[in-house]
């Protein structure tokens, strides 16, 4: 986060953060830039709180102490520091998104960017579900569906709201360059909110899951 601004980061603005990766396990944070260079620990809380911006709406964060965040501001150019939020407060709309390859396609398709659909990764969707007909998930509004995955029997989910998007669809999901053509497409094709952003994909919650049989 931006402590000096009281924000959060926002890829759209900060494309370098797509080439940092990160990985968390036994309570270590380890993050890795493109040329080598980590940090890892345990983030620990600092006991500094700071109310900050994020897609505005207030967020209540934590500052964390550790070597994560030099790093950071090192690749970034600019003072940052690793904080802490509540499960579920730095999220762009609900806890899942989901977008579908017929509606990958059709975009594919207006755009002439036809590798969009090994580029799932633009619209940082939890899921990707498998359909024939273009936008038909915005007709689930409302509806509990089932989704199959590897590691569970079920997921059930709760389909929500269509998904504004931004120009972060134009950075590349590997470099974080800018290039594509797709939010304009967008623009010109699809319905828009108030403020202009055209919906491509849809929200939705858990309701339900199970683990996977052993075999």
């Amino acid at each position: 986060m931006d402590v000096e601004r009281r924000q959060v980061l926002k890829t759209v603005q900060n494309p370098r953060l797509i080439r940092m990766t990160t990985s968390f396990v036994d309570g270590m944070l380890t993050i890795t830039l493109p040329d080598g260079r980590s940090a890892s620990g345990v983030p620990v809380g600092s006991g500094e709180r700071l109310t900050c911006n994020y897609w505005k709406r207030p967020v209540d964060l934590e500052l964390t102490d550790g070597p994560h965040s030099a790093l950071a501001s090192e690749w970034l150019g600019k003072p940052v520091r690793l904080a802490r939020a509540r499960r579920g407060d730095v999220i762009y709309g609900a806890g899942l998104s989901i977008v579908t390859t017929a509606s990958l396609r059709e975009l594919a398709d207006r755009s002439g960017h036809h590798e969009l659909l090994d580029e799932a990764a633009r619209f940082r969707a939890t899921l990707v579900l498998d359909t024939y007909q273009p936008f038909i998930e915005e007709t689930w509004r409302g509806r509990d569906v089932t989704v199959n995955l590897p590691d569970v029997n079920a997921l059930r989910v709760r389909i929500g709201d269509p998904i504004a998007r931004c120009a972060v669809l134009d950075l590349d999901p590997i470099t974080g360059e800018r290039g594509s053509n797709l939010l304009k497409t967008l623009v010109a094709s699809r319905p828009r909110n108030e403020a202009g952003e055209p919906y491509f994909g849809v929200n939705a919650e858990i309701i339900e899951s199970s683990a996977a049989p052993d075999t």
